[in-house]
């Protein structure tokens, strides 16, 4: 059954995109493809440019306290506007004592029709080498479970999301472990199967499996 919840991956690594397609292959409601994240044309992008890859929401693959003027963050902040990291720091502020942990995420209104919300799900505290972590897991979990708290009272729910890799570029994820990650947390949190261990062993075994899916 197709998920009400539409999921695009896009990045413009290719072997991350090729890793999604493997993981994600015959995955209901899931679309993967190669390109800027807000653009379908060659070249540059500008901020001038029209943002012609459009959703609901996109996913921010942030550090813990909002600060987006770094790698693919910093694309969000050059296309969508400075607006979108002054309210995510903010809201940060004012409900989380100015950090959010990896394994939290918020929603953030960007104040753009293309794309009316950012969904910033902090891969790492702050830059750092995450390749041993969990961490794309946790992070996509958390995405996904605050679109579904958000559309369980929204007017307006969300159904589409747009995200790119997790971890993969300053973290360092190998795109296979990545795509792995979140894929599990896709199915288990949208698919409604969960993996809930019965023993702390059934937990390790678990994230073990998560975090040693490594490059074909």
């Amino acid at each position: 059954m197709t998920p009400a919840l539409q999921l695009h991956l896009r990045d413009l690594g290719r072997a991350l995109v090729e890793a999604w397609r493997r993981e994600f292959d015959g995955v209901p409601g899931v679309i993967v493809s190669q390109g800027d994240i807000f653009s379908e044309r060659a070249g540059t992008v500008s901020a001038s440019d029209p943002i012609d890859v459009r959703a609901d929401a996109v996913v921010s693959p942030a550090n813990s306290f909002g600060f987006m003027d770094g790698g693919i963050d910093a694309v969000y902040t050059y296309q969508l506007g400075p607006q979108v990291q002054e309210r995510l720091r903010e809201l940060l502020a004012k409900e989380h004592g100015g950090e959010l942990p990896v394994g939290q995420a918020v929603l953030v209104p960007t104040g753009r029709e293309e794309i009316p919300w950012c969904i910033s799900a902090p891969t790492m505290r702050v830059p750092a080498d995450v390749s041993d972590t969990v961490n794309a897991y946790l992070a996509f979990r958390a995405a996904l479970r605050a679109v579904l708290a958000h559309n369980a009272t929204a007017k307006t729910p969300i159904r589409s999301m747009l995200c790119p890799g997790l971890g993969t570029a300053v973290g360092r994820m190998p795109p296979e472990r990545c795509a792995r990650q979140m894929k599990e947390a896709w199915v288990r949190t949208v698919m409604g199967k969960p993996a809930i261990p019965h023993s702390l062993r059934q937990a390790a075994e678990d994230d073990f499996r998560l975090r040693v899916a490594q490059e074909r």
